[in-house]
């Protein structure tokens, strides 16, 4: 393995940061995460606190329909480095009951928060009953967590009644309340699930209604920039309450670590003059998803080895809905045509250009042929829908999209529809807007046939309260026949699935720019198991 010094004699060497020193370098970063999970020496048993340690509330994700991820993580300070604690080993209990006042304890352990993993806790409650609510808690010294309820999931050979869930990304801390994650906690969900975007990583603003901590002048660099930015989030009452209400499934966009960033390639280097450090930015990387494990409820084997965290992964409703679950942004490509919107042209066309990597697309196609589901679901984070966003003949595609990488997209439409997966649907966030889009193989040949559905949930806060009726929507729906909706204000979207159909509802937040905004479904629809088509509900 390289040191730092020899890492940079190599680079000056090669000319550049080659794909053999990414992975050396990666391996020297890899063992840092693994400490945390070492306990050498003094555990404080009876720790006590001047403040409450569990200010940031607790989770629960990543259910199966035995067990189920516990989460909390102590931070008497949570905006102070290492969350106000000291350096050491601190023991924290934990109990699951089925009741909430806790009077029925089922299970009960102990676990060790090491200041390795920013005295985070994650712990797999194994066990359990499938298809079965339950009530959590730990206890660190005298202090008490709140309760958390979830669930775990019914057994794979079960065909459930019915399935509610809801999806959402996007929540900038500065642009908007959390409004929406009021209204969600009132909606009796089994699932929410998480498709990027926790956090941002931008320096702090005047301009928003409320303010970031952290760097003022540059974005989050450092390990210790990266946790104080997810306490901070973690800190909103609306947000905590959600996460108590049932289990979450997450993955992660861009700016849980940078901007636009494609696997280890910054946005900055389209620009000689910007380029970044490569050396510098995989620390970075493994400061930032280090940073997202320890505030994330998801299992051990998620840790983190460096750079590398590995997130696609599935879950599965008995028989009735799977998910992949899908990482876009470790292992894509560089965005073609220097990332700006453009025709798909032969650059977006490359077939070797991914979002994916073929690891990972070798696992969902393996993922869904393996599937008895009847609804076959991708939880991913940009469009895939193949969306013209200028007006008349020019064309204007997102290359940080779907259609940036049109190739590896239709070819892989075109495996679903050769293999006739069952009613896939396809869950999105990223663009701070509703959409309703049906996917075909290319979409911009409305004659070809439907393949499958896209629901795009808008932002949860970022961008300010938006438009209910954006400038050209008539003509952006006419030129793109596969959208069959769009809305640019704050929201969710809320999905109750059956055996026989599969409702989306979608929630808009009119005003997240004060607190007491509503929440009203702006419109509804429905896919029919069996049909590939959408229509409105």
């Amino acid at each position: 393995m390289l040191d730092l010094n020899d890492l940079r004699a190599a680079v000056r060497a090669e000319g550049g940061f080659s794909r053999r020193l990414f992975f050396a370098y990666s391996a020297t970063l890899a063992t840092l995460p693994l400490w945390g999970r070492r306990v050498e020496g003094r555990v404080k048993k009876q720790a006590k606190f001047a403040n409450n340690p569990f200010t940031l509330g607790v989770a629960s994700g990543d259910p199966d329909h035995h067990s189920v991820v516990l989460w909390t993580r102590l931070a008497p300070q949570p905006l102070e480095d290492a969350g106000g604690m000291k350096p050491e080993f601190v023991e924290v209990r934990w109990e699951i009951a089925d009741d909430p006042a806790m009077k029925n304890i089922l299970h009960r352990g102990t676990t060790i928060a090491t200041p390795q993993l920013g005295h985070s806790v994650h712990v797999v409650a194994e066990g359990l009953k499938p298809d079965r609510w339950y009530f959590y808690r730990f206890h660190c010294g005298d202090a008490t967590s709140p309760v958390g309820q979830t669930r775990t999931l019914p057994e794979p050979t079960t065909l459930p009644h019915q399935l509610r869930f809801a999806f959402a990304s996007c929540q900038h801390y500065e642009q908007g309340l959390y409004t929406a994650y009021e209204h969600m906690a009132k909606d009796d969900l089994d699932l929410m699930i998480h498709l990027g975007d926790y956090i941002y990583e931008y320096p702090a603003s005047t301009k928003g209604v409320r303010r970031h901590a952290g760097p003022a002048k540059t974005k989050l660099l450092s390990l210790e920039d990266y946790r104080n930015r997810y306490a901070q989030y973690r800190s909103d009452q609306h947000l905590q309450t959600m996460h108590a209400r049932c289990p979450w499934l997450v993955t992660w966009d861009d700016h849980e670590f940078d901007n636009n960033y494609a696997n280890d390639i910054s946005e900055k280097n389209d620009n000689p003059k910007t380029a970044v450090d490569p050396i510098e930015f995989l620390q970075q990387r493994a400061s930032a998803y280090q940073a997202y494990y320890e505030h994330m409820p998801l299992r051990p084997g998620s840790l983190p080895r460096g750079p590398h965290l590995k997130l696609y992964r599935t879950a599965s409703f008995g028989r009735l809905a799977s998910f992949q679950v899908l990482d876009t942004r470790q292992y894509r490509t560089d965005q073609p045509n220097g990332d700006r919107p453009s025709d798909i042209n032969d650059a977006a066309l490359n077939p070797k250009a991914t979002l994916l990597g073929a690891e990972q697309a070798n696992w969902l196609k393996s993922a869904l042929l393996k599937s008895t589901a009847i609804w076959n679901v991708l939880a991913q984070q940009v469009m895939m829908g193949m969306v013209d966003f200028a007006p008349g003949e020019a064309k204007l595609y997102s290359m940080d999209q779907w259609p940036g990488y049109a190739y590896e997209r239709m070819r892989l439409m075109k495996w679903i529809a050769d293999r006739k997966i069952p009613n896939p649907v396809v869950l999105t966030g990223d663009i701070h807007s509703h959409w309703v889009n049906e996917l075909r193989v290319d979409d911009r040949k409305p004659e070809e046939p439907i393949v499958a559905a896209e629901f795009v949930g808008t932002s949860i806060s970022s961008g300010g309260n938006g438009v209910k009726n954006p400038r050209g929507l008539e003509t952006l729906l006419a030129e793109n026949p596969c959208v069959k909706y769009h809305n640019r204000q704050r929201g969710y979207v809320r999905c109750t699935v059956t055996p026989k159909q599969w409702e989306s509802d979608y929630v808009v937040v009119p005003e997240v720019l004060k607190p007491g905004g509503p929440a009203v479904v702006d419109a509804k629809f429905i896919v029919e198991a069996g049909t590939a088509g959408i229509k409105k509900g």
